[in-house]
């Protein structure tokens, strides 16, 4: 190992990263004000939702191995939290608007723990067959629950309307890093490498002293958790809920753009959430033959990129501003051999 490598101290490196997500906020802002059609902001709008729903279901196959086919059921659970609260509340319109989304949050992290404990105690393609289960299970109480209760709370298939419209580009824009932030902390801490060690092995993890299954329901909840939060945001901001819209095909869509992008990558079920939320829009304009196109470019990549776009790579700036610093960008061998050194 170089003693005399230069390094970027902590402080340095989320300032760096603070100073990035402000100068994309800003660029971002510039266009939704003065170049992009109504249409396309809500296109936007859109694509912030469903990178919080790629990103959070990351952390379920990504980061720890699973298959969980249920994730749109977090995300109605969330969803009708915040509207049933922000529509009777007599908060002022921005406390009642936060106040839902971390209720939303909370609910839906809840249920994950609920469905986790008993789930996550089989693996593949039965985990798949479960949690797929609990989700059409959540869509049809929420479709059914009032000829139960006697009363209309839910309305069922008529759909939940009159939700106030709170969501706007700001407040996605915050909530989406938020979200990247708060799992990117937990995987960089000790109870993410613990999530990464019983994906890798978990015999081996167990038999190191580490609690699998407390791991495993904690990782699932935290990605319930915040498919509840962009089921809140998702409600404020089309103001009309409708049970169907959580259905199975959610549940694969979001987890088309988690594969897509690379499983285990955040950077990944970033752009791919982008990608694949654009597309269908952009090819708009061709009718009957725009859903042709999207199916034919996902069989392209699963063909020739099977591992996704970026695998299990993630960015960092800091670590290209220390390659620049030591000259090490262009210089791959040498960087190698000092990693393993490292290693």
């Amino acid at each position: 190992m170089n003693k005399n490598r230069k390094t970027l101290k902590m402080p340095v490196r989320y300032l760096m990263n603070a100073v990035l997500v402000v100068l994309l906020f800003l660029a971002l802002s510039y266009m939704t004000g003065n170049m992009l059609s109504t249409y396309q902001n809500k296109v936007l709008m859109t694509v912030g939702i469903n990178i919080i729903l790629a990103v959070s279901l990351n952390v379920a196959t990504g980061y720890l191995g699973q298959l969980p086919l249920g994730h749109a059921g977090f995300m109605a659970v969330g969803a009708y939290t915040c509207a049933l609260f922000t529509k009777y509340s007599p908060l002022p319109d921005g406390v009642a608007f936060a106040i839902g989304l971390a209720l939303g949050a909370v609910m839906a992290g809840l249920f994950g723990v609920l469905i986790g404990v008993p789930a996550l105690r089989l693996t593949g393609d039965y985990l798949a067959i479960l949690t797929l289960g609990f989700g059409e299970i959540i869509r049809i109480t929420l479709n059914n629950i009032d000829d139960v209760l006697g009363y209309s709370l839910f309305y069922g298939s008529k759909g939940l309307k009159n939700i106030p419209k709170y969501s706007n580009f700001a407040n996605v824009f915050l909530c989406v890093v938020i979200t990247c932030f708060l799992i990117h902390a937990m995987m960089k801490s000790r109870h993410g490498r613990a999530v990464l060690a019983i994906r890798d092995n978990e015999i081996a993890a167990e038999s190191c002293g580490i609690q699998t299954t407390y791991y495993k329901v904690m990782a699932f909840a935290f990605s319930a958790a915040f498919a509840g939060l962009a089921g809140g945001l998702y409600a404020c901001y089309i103001g009309v809920l409708n049970p169907s819209t959580f259905g199975f095909m959610k549940s694969i869509e979001i987890l088309v753009m988690v594969v897509l992008g690379g499983m285990g990558s955040m950077l990944g079920s970033i752009l791919s959430a982008t990608v694949l939320t654009i597309l269908p829009e952009a090819t708009r304009s061709f009718d009957s033959y725009r859903m042709v196109i999207y199916s034919l470019v996902l069989i392209l990549m699963m063909i020739f990129r099977p591992g996704g776009l970026l695998g299990s790579y993630d960015f960092s700036m800091s670590r290209i501003v220390e390659k620049v610093m030591n000259g090490e960008l262009f210089h791959k061998k040498n960087a190698d051999k000092e990693g393993a050194d490292h290693e």
